[in-house]
């Protein structure tokens, strides 16, 4: 090739040199990009300035947005920057490097509304922008561009920006980078809980805890319910205390408004309820602690750390300690019912007091609805014999809910009131009772025991405003050498049980059966019941008949009687003629004949007449028969009678009976059976 002319040389060289400049003076900016200005001629900053304001060489406050620009070089050099972007549920925490020195003592710049999101640097340095944190957090996906040597953004993925300061770097390395996330506050599983709020810039506060406008609103509420009724005036200011004044910051999440409202540094009184939060990780710490949850049967007794000056309202009488109108410091006269309260648990003390019947285990098992009496054990007592003794006991407690701030006031806390008050009072008692008791009394009176410790424990708690609603022995260990001899007397006492029960079933089973009979049987005995009726109606027919009967055979009695009286009277009166005629002729033929004579005569007379009957009906002997006997009978008395009548001397005349027909025939009849 040939040479250059040397006169085209400088053309060339200008053309080349105005390429370079173009080329190096047009840049492209992506669209999540900006470019940092930097000027190498001018005015040089000031000793403490960073960005070059009007014109000076250095850091321009102006950025280049997306796109071509143009800036000449090299009088400008570009860099390009990534935009700030904020990942979603994640804060971006904004640190100046430029602006005014903050104030003494001051933890973080002041921020102003015209601020934004600090995209505009003119804008912060012209309106006194600060130096250092800033109070404003970018929300999360918050996309900005942020001048990368005015201010350092700390995300949780990384920082944008030059650190240019020790007081930045120094800054940064107190960043816990888990804190760079949107608070949530939520339920914690079946706990439901609150965020406890501290702050860690303000002016110093005058109590405990800071309140805004402190509780100046709750003393002129106080003054204009000196009227109302004492449940009325209570809730109130209840009311007004639970109040929240985290609407006046924005919950926290505008630290400029909290401070120009009077916020102040330290605890807060107003916690956070469930929701998400955009807070400074540098100004605010938030403690997840459980809400104040009140259940159906119980009350919260409050204790307030903060409020108005203590003022006693309990009277002189009572002398454990203050009992205050809600909203001052101490023990609050109206408990909380049931309910949820975003308390904060750390300026105000909940004592939860039940006011159902509550029951305490002294025993191995404890109680499922509560655990007061976990520290409950049963009761080691001496027999007055020095027999060891372990009762199982149950009492059953009640605290009235009017009643519930003095009882705390008195105990503190419903543990102290098992652990300290009732569980010494009840364990004495029985151990003084049954040293004073024989351990066979003890077991006979157990009852009388329960009962008289029921009593000495309802008076004892009454101090404490406390109800005793029953006192019961569950179980009593007894030593074992005196349950084998309990347990042989009982064994003898119930086989003797035994015999009596086997007695009383065999009883008991003779009686069934009679009365199986007796069921069995009530047919028959249905009919002989009957059958008794129709005897009975049948014999008392019969009675009256016979009664009839024997009326009429008397009076036929009496009739035929008088009848044969009069026949007889007649018979007698012939008959005695007959035997007087008789008794003439016998003793005629007496003298004639004999005696014997006579009465032998008499006999044939009456055999002759029939009336004796001398044979039988089978004769058996010789001749002659029995009348040759009684002829020849008859001959020798005659024989003998002629002898006599011709001796010398003559043998007296026998007596001859007088025999009366009517007598031997009577005699002769034989017996009709009446």
């Amino acid at each position: 090739m040939g040479s250059v002319p040397y006169f085209l040389i400088p053309p060339l060289v200008v053309l080349a040199l105005a390429v370079i400049i173009a080329l190096h003076s047009f840049h492209s900016i992506g669209p999540s990009e900006i470019g940092l200005v930097t000027k190498r001629v001018g005015k040089k900053l000031g000793q403490d300035q960073l960005i070059a304001m009007n014109g000076e060489a250095g850091y321009q406050a102006e950025l280049l947005m997306p796109g071509v620009n143009f800036k000449l070089w090299p009088l400008f050099a570009v860099k390009r920057y990534p935009r700030v972007q904020v990942p979603p549920d994640h804060i971006g925490l904004v640190i100046s490097q430029v602006g005014q020195s903050l104030p003494n003592g001051a933890k973080s710049a002041v921020y102003k509304p015209k601020f934004g999101d600090f995209a505009d640097l003119a804008l912060f340095m012209s309106e006194g922008g600060q130096r250092g944190v800033q109070r404003k957090v970018l929300n999360p996906g918050a996309t900005a561009p942020i001048h990368p040597i005015g201010f350092v953004v700390v995300t949780s993925e990384g920082t944008f920006g030059e650190v240019l300061s020790d007081a930045t770097d120094e800054a940064i390395g107190q960043i816990d980078k888990d804190s760079l996330k949107v608070l949530h506050i939520t339920p914690q599983g079946d706990l439901d809980v609150v965020g406890v709020v501290t702050t860690l810039e303000g002016p110093p506060s005058n109590d405990f805890a800071s309140r805004i406008g402190g509780f100046d609103d709750i003393e002129a509420l106080e003054e204009a319910l000196q009227t109302a009724p004492e449940g009325d005036f209570a809730s109130s200011i209840i009311q007004k205390v639970l109040a929240s004044k985290n609407h006046l910051h924005d919950n926290y999440q505008d630290f400029q408004a909290f401070i120009a409202n009077g916020g102040r540094i330290g605890l807060q009184h107003d916690p956070l309820s469930y929701g998400a939060y955009v807070l400074n990780p540098l100004l605010v710490k938030v403690e997840l602690v459980p809400m104040l949850v009140v259940l159906q049967g119980e009350v919260a007794v409050i204790k307030a750390y903060v409020g108005l000056p203590t003022k006693d309202t309990s009277g002189e009488e009572f002398k454990f300690g203050s009992i205050v109108s809600p909203g001052h410091q101490g023990i609050w006269s109206e408990p909380l019912r049931t309910g949820k309260y975003p308390l904060n648990p750390r300026i105000y003390g909940a004592e939860i007091v039940p006011t159902s019947i509550l029951t305490l285990n002294w025993s191995q098992a404890n109680s499922e609805a509560h655990d007061l009496d976990k520290r409950l054990s049963p009761i080691d007592a001496k027999s007055k014999e020095a027999f060891d003794f372990s009762i199982d006991l149950q009492v059953q407690i009640h605290v009235p809910d009017t009643k519930a701030p003095k009882v705390i006031s008195m105990v503190g806390t419903m543990a102290n009131l098992v652990n300290e008050v009732l569980q010494s009072a009840v364990g004495n008692y029985f151990r003084n009772a049954l040293q004073e008791l024989g351990a066979t009394e003890f077991i006979e009176k157990r009852g009388k025991v329960q009962k008289d410790a029921e009593a000495y424990i309802d008076t004892y708690l009454g101090d404490y405003q406390v109800e005793t609603k029953g006192v019961y022995i569950q179980d009593v260990v007894f030593p074992k050498n005196l349950v084998d001899v309990l347990t042989s007397r009982e064994i003898a006492a119930q086989e003797k049980q035994t015999y009596v029960n086997q007695q009383a079933a065999q009883e008991a089973r003779v009686a069934l059966e009679q009365q199986r009979g007796i069921a069995e049987m009530q047919s028959e005995l249905a009919r002989a019941n009957v059958s008794v009726q129709i005897e009975t109606s049948n014999a008392a027919a019969a009675v009256a008949k016979a009664e009839g009967d024997a009326k009429v055979t008397v009076a036929l009695g009496e009739a035929e009687a008088t009848k044969i009286t009069a026949i007889g009277a007649a018979e007698a009166s012939a008959e005695e003629a007959k035997g007087l005629a008789k008794a003439k002729a016998y003793e005629a033929q007496k003298h004639s004949i004999g005696g014997e004579q006579t009465a032998l005569v008499a006999v044939l007379h009456e055999i002759s007449d029939g009336n004796v009957k001398i044979t039988p009906d089978i004769v058996v002997g010789g001749e002659g028969g029995i009348l040759g006997g009684i002829g020849a009978m008859l001959m020798r008395s005659l024989e003998s009678n002629g002898r006599s009548t011709n001796g010398a001397a003559k043998a007296p005349e026998p007596e001859l009976a007088t025999v009366s027909v009517s007598d031997a025939d009577e005699e002769k009849k034989p017996d009709s059976g009446n």
